[in-house]
Formats: C-alpha cells, structure tokens, sequence
C-alpha cells in the first residue's frame, strides 16, 4: 500500500503545472474514470474503485482550483471497495470525503462515459481497485477518451489497478498502445507532460 501511495503522490506531483494553470484558469478540468464493476469476478464478493487512490488525487486537484469530473461506464453510483474503508487504510483524504457531503454526492452521480469529451479537459485519471480490471479494460468508450487523450498529447494516468484499463487500447497505427513501452505507473503521466 506504501507503493501504491507513493506512486499515486508521484503522479499527482507530476501534475503540479496543470495545477499551476488553473490558478489562472478557474475553468480547468481534469477527469477521472472510475469503475462502475462492484463484484470480484464470479466470487460474488464486492469490489469497485479504492477510495484513497481517489480521494487523494480528488482533493489535490479540487485544493488546486481544478475542477474534477467523474465518470463512469454507467453513470450513477461509483462503486467503492468495503476492503478500502479499513480503519488502516484511512488518510487525511479519506476521513475528509467521509465528513464532504458534496464529495460523496458527486461520486453517486458520475455522468456516464460515453457522453465525455476530451476536448473539456486537460487531463483523464484513473484510480486503483479491482474493479477496473473487469469493465474498464474493456469498455469501449474507456479505450476511446484514453486513445483521444494520448493523440491529443494530453496527459493520461493511471495508479495501482487502473493501468489494466490499458490492455485493449491500440495507437493510430494499430498497435497496442503499450507495446514496446516500458512502463511504470508513476511516470506515464511525468512523460506525456514532459514530452
């Protein structure tokens, strides 16, 4: 989980210039994508996004005067990870969105997917947790914002399960996105806003 926290602060801090610009933007927009998936495969046990591996991001972004979108392949309620809600998994950022009656609305009305545009953002985020691993990967409409992002040299990143969602994406050429890349989940996002 340490890992885990440190990548996630790693990508966020990567993001610092976006952060930068909506100091002077209030319109900026950053979205993220979470799983609508609530059971672990055919166990029958829940499963969804980890709420650390959102909130953390979420306030980092909304501190910064960024606006954050949050979508998902159905709209409506994101699914969280009871696992997640541990009393040893809580931050700061947890306990915050817990007490954040606005937080907890947003996260029980995403838009759906499919009506995003990455036009209206600067940046697309997606959090860990199983979930993603079985309707992300995927979903059309998640292949299509993270090939629209990546081909409009916008920043894209991803923080512990999330990087499966990348497994059916292909480039312009017909490539999987991934091939020949070498990977690590902290510097997708450092890359593409460095490049």
């Amino acid at each position: 989980m340490k890992n885990q926290i440190k990548s996630l602060f790693i990508a966020l801090f990567a993001i610092a210039s976006i952060a930068t610009n909506a100091q002077e933007n209030k319109k900026t927009k950053v979205l993220f994508v979470l799983t609508s998936h609530d059971k672990l495969g055919d166990t029958g046990k829940p499963t969804g996004s980890w709420i650390e591996e959102f909130a953390t991001p979420y306030y980092y972004f909304l501190d910064k005067g960024i606006d954050v979108v949050i979508a998902t392949p159905k709209g409506g309620q994101a699914p969280i990870d009871p696992k997640s809600n541990d009393p040893s998994f809580q931050t700061p950022s947890t306990k915050r969105f817990y007490a954040d009656k606005n937080a907890q609305k947003a996260l029980s009305t995403t838009v759906k997917l499919e009506t995003v545009n990455q036009k209206n953002f600067k940046a697309v985020f997606y959090p860990g947790g199983h979930g993603p691993m079985w309707d992300l990967s995927s979903d059309k409409n998640s292949i299509k914002i993270i090939q629209d992002f990546y081909n409009n040299n916008k920043p894209i990143a991803f923080v512990c399960h999330a990087p499966a969602t990348l497994v059916n994406v292909k480039d312009k050429s017909g490539k999987y996105l991934i091939a020949g890349k070498k990977l690590q989940v902290s510097l997708i996002l450092k890359k593409r806003l460095l490049d």
